[in-house]
């Protein structure tokens, strides 16, 4: 069955290829193309998926599935830093004074001594200081982690794959929110999870739309973002976050909360792991705060599963160096940690700001003070061409196919990311979408 599948998907990529079918041709629907090639629908839905795999088709909700106007990027979206010249796909914020600060705290592991502990192998529950540290740094009004609850990762993402290896067998289910971040897409696919959109609404995820889905086909977890979700910048308040809490206990269910994000919102309410901390597990890191390039992430487990966590960390191949993990306990513990989000969360409503003047009366959404924006395309536009026509302007956004989850999901949406571009630029780059936006498709001009 999947040589059948991957057969019929490699004849329509090989008919895009010569150009027998066009960008923007739209394919027949699954019932008709498994008629038409003799297969099940369940086969044709396979080889759909397949081709949106390959970056060869979109699917838009109403309308169908459509050749994508442009070649998809070399490499994943959200995965390397883009050709553009404008890159508003990746988010790596930098701030001023930034790096003499963190500098500074380097200079300590020069000495002989701390070096030749640095370079020691360090395992998943890293040192007690470095326990410590992160245990401050998370801790909010209403909740406080235990140190001991705390295993490190390489980065927050390894911290999520780790968190959802040890929760989830091969071939069960996550439940996800209907857009959610790539990576996790990515991670499911090779841990062999399938995700399962749930519905959300302007707060988040609906936590009845979670109990429905486990009753319909039990699920293996949840992973959820309460806090600036990713990317639609919205933020669950406190009754959300414990309806969703009740709702973890009467399934059963354990959440994987990412926490990337949230402290870029310090008058959120407190993680969802204050609400049900025995059914949470909380994954959080240091790239956005101080940089991607020296990072550790963190895993904060209940008891019951701080073993099969760590497990999950030492498999994977997935725990903190012990230079990183030495160099971030210095960073958290002098407050360089503490100056440098403060000039996170200042940079961040600056760029906001500037967004909201260049993108004025057009269809964005975010959250206060975050570092993405999501932007709703005015018709005709669908999301795979308004991209290449950016690009055509030296611009690269993400559109909404790289965060929608199941089949004929995507809305004709594209989400900016804020952080990366020199201020002026950004402000410049914006205001060519904003024009863009306002003329037709059939009105920009090919290359």
């Amino acid at each position: 069955m999947a040589r059948d599948f991957r057969k019929a998907a490699d004849a329509v990529a090989a008919q895009i290829a010569a150009g027998r079918l066009r960008p923007g041709d739209r394919l027949p629907t699954q019932r008709a193309f498994a008629r038409r090639h003799g297969i099940a629908e369940s086969t044709a839905s396979r080889v759909y998926a397949e081709l949106a795999r390959r970056g060869l088709v979109t699917g838009e909700v109403g309308r169908g599935t459509f050749v994508r106007a442009a070649a998809p990027a070399a490499d994943p979206a959200l995965a390397e830093p883009a050709a553009a010249r404008v890159d508003l796909e990746l988010n790596y914020p930098v701030t001023a004074g930034q790096s003499e600060l963190l500098a500074a705290g380097l200079a300590r592991l020069a000495r002989p001594d701390v070096l030749a502990a640095a370079l020691r192998p360090s395992g998943a529950a890293g040192t007690p200081a470095a326990r410590a540290a992160v245990a401050g740094l998370l801790a909010r009004p209403g909740w406080s982690p235990d140190p001991d609850a705390v295993l490190f990762a390489g980065n927050g993402r390894q911290a999520i794959a780790a968190a959802l290896a040890a929760l989830v067998r091969p071939g069960g289910r996550v439940g996800v929110e209907a857009l959610t971040y790539p990576v996790v897409k990515a991670v499911a696919a090779r841990l062999g999870i399938t995700l399962v959109p749930l519905e959300c609404d302007g707060e988040g995820l609906l936590p009845g739309a979670l109990a429905a889905a486990h009753r319909a086909s039990p699920l293996g977890a949840v992973y959820v973002q309460p806090t600036l979700h990713n990317p639609l910048g919205t933020t669950m308040q406190d009754r959300r976050r414990a309806e969703l809490a009740a709702a973890l206990r009467e399934t059963g269910l354990t959440a994987v909360e990412d926490a990337i994000w949230s402290f870029l919102r310090e008058d959120a309410p407190p993680p969802l792991a204050a609400y049900a901390p025995e059914r949470v597990v909380l994954a959080d890191s240091t790239s956005k705060r101080l940089a991607p390039g020296l990072t550790a992430g963190f895993a904060v487990a209940p008891p019951e599963l701080r073993a099969p966590v760590a497990a999950a960390l030492r498999s994977g191949g997935w725990a903190a160096a012990g230079y990183a993990l030495a160099a971030v306990t210095g960073w958290l513990s002098d407050g360089s940690a503490t100056t440098i989000a403060a000039a996170r969360r200042s940079d961040a409503r600056r760029r906001q700001q500037i967004a909201a003047d260049a993108l004025t009366g057009l269809a964005t959404a975010s959250g206060p003070g975050s570092y993405f924006c999501w932007w709703q395309l005015p018709a005709p536009w669908r999301a795979d061409t308004f991209v290449a026509a950016a690009a055509r302007h030296g611009i690269a956004v993400t559109p909404a196919a790289s965060f929608a989850v199941g089949p004929h999901r995507t809305p004709a949406a594209v989400r900016l990311g804020l952080a990366s571009p020199p201020p002026e630029v950004l402000r410049r780059a914006l205001t060519t979408l904003a024009d863009l936006a306002r003329t037709g498709p059939d009105d920009v001009a090919p290359e």
